[in-house]
């Protein structure tokens, strides 16, 4: 497995994290949206950096190979241990988003991180619960609402 598919997901996401927080701010502070709106869009943000990390940002789709073993001089992909070389390499896209690689020996293993599938759970279901709190609130301040044509 190459560093940058042990590495590269969990460094990614951070870094994304971490510069989505200055634009963030600025709208939090400019607008002041109410907390369940807050909370969608961090949920949404979740959500997509772990379906980024799940599919490492793209490369299981170009180089799924990649992700699960080490080329060797001949070209052939062997494991760490250079016992077994990967016969094939299945993406799954959703949910949770999966690279499983099979083995000559007739074993597989799942090349993606243990983290992205909670994170991409709990992402989606903050920004669903808090989707439905806003269409519930508007819904409900649009019958408080005196002089509205139906």
């Amino acid at each position: 497995m190459e560093l940058f598919a042990l590495f590269g997901p969990p460094a990614i996401t951070l870094i994304l994290f971490v510069i989505a927080v200055f634009p963030y701010g600025l709208w939090v502070t400019r607008k002041k949206p109410a907390r369940a709106v807050r909370l969608a869009v961090v949920g949404s943000a979740v959500a997509l950096a772990a379906y980024g990390a799940g599919t490492f940002y793209g490369l299981a789709y170009t180089h799924p190979l990649d992700l699960c073993a080490s080329k060797t001089g001949s070209g052939d992909y062997m494991d760490v241990m250079r016992d077994f070389s990967l016969t094939s390499a299945t993406i799954h896209r959703f949910p949770p988003p999966s690279v499983t690689c099979h083995w000559s020996s007739g074993h597989s293993s799942n090349a993606v991180s243990f983290w992205t599938t909670p994170l991409l759970y709990a992402g989606l279901a903050c920004s669903g619960v808090c989707f439905t709190l806003i269409l519930i609130n508007r819904s409900q301040h649009r019958k408080d609402t005196p002089g509205q044509r139906a």
